[in-house]
């Protein structure tokens, strides 16, 4: 029995959407606060990071071709630090501070300027893994946006199987 494997094809969007989605699942299980949940987050996050990588190049040149992937790579490669100044130097560094500052106040009833400030807790940093995860689940719809709307492009690619 000869099975083609274009009949199981399925497009790289739809993969990318699957690993977005563990994801958020991972971030929601590390911001209720559950025992050990950074150590399961830590590597669910991983394993869907380096996913994350191995999909993407491979779906951008099956949607915009190799004519202009250099290009288009080094774009996507620019998204990981923008990502990272953006929510670990702006988000989760302002939220920290503002948990700390809260504990401190709490604690000591007067916060200065000079005092170091030093959050424990998962309140520390549940709020920024809460919209992390709410951010992926947007990424999972829009992916799943891009494999409807490429339609086409993957019945032209995988045969008339995937229409």
């Amino acid at each position: 029995m000869y099975v083609r494997i274009r009949n199981y094809a399925y497009p790289r969007p739809v993969a990318i959407a699957g690993v977005q989605l563990v994801m958020a699942c991972s971030l929601l299980y590390y911001a209720i606060g559950a025992p050990g949940a950074i150590y399961v987050a830590s590597v669910v996050m991983g394993s869907c990071y380096g996913a994350h990588w191995a999909i993407v190049p491979s779906a951008a040149s099956e949607l915009f071709s190799l004519k202009s992937f250099g290009a288009i790579y080094n774009f996507l490669t620019l998204a990981s630090p923008a990502g990272s100044l953006i929510f670990s130097g702006v988000i989760a560094s302002g939220i920290y501070d503002y948990e700390a500052k809260k504990q401190n106040s709490m604690k000591y009833n007067i916060v200065h300027e000079t005092d170091k400030l030093t959050c424990y807790g998962t309140v520390c940093y549940s709020l920024t893994c809460g919209i992390l995860s709410v951010l992926c689940i947007i990424v999972a719809s829009l992916s799943m946006t891009v494999v409807y709307r490429t339609k086409r492009v993957y019945a032209r690619l995988y045969g008339n199987s995937y229409t």
